[in-house]
């Protein structure tokens, strides 16, 4: 078949290929990833059929029918992967923002019947429709910045019927638009105030009335290990149980503490362990030496709360943990969908060199939602979720702090418009 799009003169053609394709990217992987200048990139449909420089580009598959975007020189590289977002929600806490400023700590405002059972408030006082509405008009302005896949967590239901509602929200959104929606059910957020000081209690619930009616709807089960909410043993528990109905598992932990639960996590099997930013050096072998699990690190939730600890990402990559990126989106500690902003903190306050930033917002991400057969990188035979970018070269990516470097998103092999805010 002839090319149904073609893009030419890409100045950098960040392939993000060229390294291991059994494992996530980890160690030199990092960042020894395949590089072209002044190259193509050949679609057929919402495959990738060919690359390589423009010298090489055969001529004879180019019809009146194929569309063809110049990229003029700038950097062309993968779709962004969202892989760690909290997607469906009513509300916001723009009136918690003071009692942050004033000092008040995450847990504090929590304990308090702040945080998250604030959202879960307006959450479950609002309709199917204005949470698909929301979830829309955030997917829209993802896309805006070059996400074309986004995992989306339930969790601000926190019983059967809200918790069920949002994952299909979720799935919904992900019909309704160009980008790809990834459901992951977050019910074990916090303990409901129903089930107040009977955390083990909450999960079975979850487990036998809530899990069983996901199966086939949510991919991943996801859990908050964390003083306030699910200890590290309940975690395990739960987790346990979710493997045995055939759920991917993801989990919250050392966000706030170092209690061990990212290494438990591991050892079960998990996809990602996200947050880490207590993650001692012994626990982070533990996790490296399965050679699957992946680090996800969010750097904007330490910003937006003002804390101090980072997550040690330079010494974490030391150690041979594969590392990706994500904004956390979320109205509480993270209100922000800017994965580009996360990418700049995670080279100034996490030690990622821009190469490893750039692996860990693309191929990485696709490996903590187990989709890195089909994004992530640019090779033949993936998906052609594409972006062009108005900058030259990749290093200015990170120096542009908090810009959108977009020009055009493509998903799936098709240009998706872009509109004004």
């Amino acid at each position: 078949m002839p090319y149904t799009l073609l893009i030419r003169n890409c100045g950098q053609l960040l392939t993000l290929s060229g390294g291991p394709t059994h494992r996530p990217l980890t160690g030199p992987d990092l960042a020894s990833w395949l590089i072209l200048e002044n190259a193509f990139v050949a679609c057929e449909n919402e495959r990738i059929v060919a690359l390589g420089l423009m010298a090489e580009l055969d001529e004879s598959q180019i019809t009146p029918a194929t569309q063809i975007v110049d990229a003029q020189g700038k950097v062309v590289m993968p779709g962004l992967v969202e892989c760690h977002t909290h997607l469906v929600f009513a509300g916001n806490r723009a009136h918690e923002f003071q009692r942050k400023l004033q000092g008040e700590s995450y847990l504090d405002i929590l304990a308090s019947g702040g945080g998250i059972l604030s959202t879960v408030r307006a959450t479950r006082a609002a309709s199917e429709a204005e949470l698909l509405d929301n979830a829309l008009r955030h997917l829209r302005d993802f896309r805006r910045y070059g996400v074309t896949t986004v995992e989306a967590k339930s969790g601000y239901g926190l019983d059967r019927e809200t918790e069920l509602r949002l994952v299909r929200v979720a799935r919904q959104a992900g019909r309704q638009q160009p980008v790809r929606v990834v459901p992951t059910f977050l019910g074990a957020h916090v303990v409901p105030p129903e089930y107040k000081g009977r955390p083990a209690d909450y999960l079975d619930f979850l487990a036998a009335e809530v899990l069983p009616a996901l199966r086939g709807e949510a991919e991943f089960v996801d859990i908050f290990c964390e003083q306030g909410a699910f200890s590290v043993e309940d975690s395990r528990r739960y987790l346990q149980q979710a493997r045995e109905l055939g759920f991917g598992l993801k989990i919250h932990a050392e966000q706030l503490h170092d209690l061990g639960g990212s290494a438990m996590a591991a050892e079960l099997g998990a996809v990602s362990v996200d947050h880490c930013d207590y993650l001692n050096a012994e626990d982070a072998a533990t996790i490296a030496a399965g050679g699957q699990t992946v680090v996800v690190l969010l750097p904007l939730v330490p910003l937006f709360l003002r804390q101090e600890t980072y997550a040690p990402g330079r010494q974490l990559i030391e150690q041979g943990l594969p590392v990706a990126i994500s904004t956390d989106f979320n109205p509480g500690s993270c209100p922000s969908k800017n994965l580009w902003l996360a990418l700049s903190v995670a080279c100034l306050k996490m030690g990622l060199t821009p190469l490893e930033a750039i692996a860990g917002v693309t191929l990485n991400a696709a490996w903590a939602l187990n989709r890195a057969t089909e994004i992530g990188s640019i090779a033949v035979g993936k998906r052609a979720d594409i972006l062009v970018l108005d900058v030259p070269d990749y290093q200015q990516i990170p120096y542009w702090l908090g810009e959108n470097p977009v020009r055009e998103v493509i998903i799936g092999g098709v240009t998706s418009a872009l509109e004004a805010p």
